[in-house]
């Protein structure tokens, strides 16, 4: 099991809880959000905006990992609260401070209290490709058939 180095942010709360997994089986930790002190009221989301939501974290991700940030599903489901550039990707060697975008798709403004949990952090090995430019592709079934060729949407 990897280990994340975390540190604070210099303006963060240190009573609002590091990511941690909500069950045994959560693939995802929750992140809270943890905003500065000029704005410990948090913030409201418009039908329509999004916003980057401060963490109070930095993150030293093992070398071959990432972290993928997700949305969670309740807040999608019951409010429109997604991620924009879902799955974000956080990789091993940033070291500044985690924020996520969040926008609200629903038809409601929606508020983002301090410590509140806004989206969740799936850590995953990395595999490094390399890339040969090549005359011809092999052939499949498939082929050239894309968005929806293989049956409905």
């Amino acid at each position: 099991m990897p280990t994340i180095r975390c540190t604070r942010t210099s303006d963060a709360d240190p009573e609002i809880p590091l990511p941690a997994y909500a069950t045994e089986g959560a693939a995802g930790a929750d992140l809270r959000a943890n905003f500065p002190p000029d704005q410990r009221n948090g913030m409201t989301l418009l039908p329509g905006a999004r916003a980057l939501v401060p963490t109070g974290l930095r993150l030293a991700i093992p070398e071959g990992h990432e972290v993928q940030i997700r949305p969670r599903s309740g807040l999608a489901l019951k409010h429109g609260i997604t991620l924009p550039n879902s799955p974000g990707t956080i990789d091993s060697d940033y070291r500044g401070p985690l924020g996520v975008i969040l926008l609200n798709s629903g038809d409601e403004a929606f508020h983002i209290a301090h410590g509140d949990r806004i989206a969740q952090m799936v850590v995953a090995p990395v595999l490094r490709a390399s890339f040969d430019l090549v005359d011809m592709l092999d052939d499949t079934d498939r082929g050239q058939g894309g968005f929806g060729s293989t049956g409905r949407g």
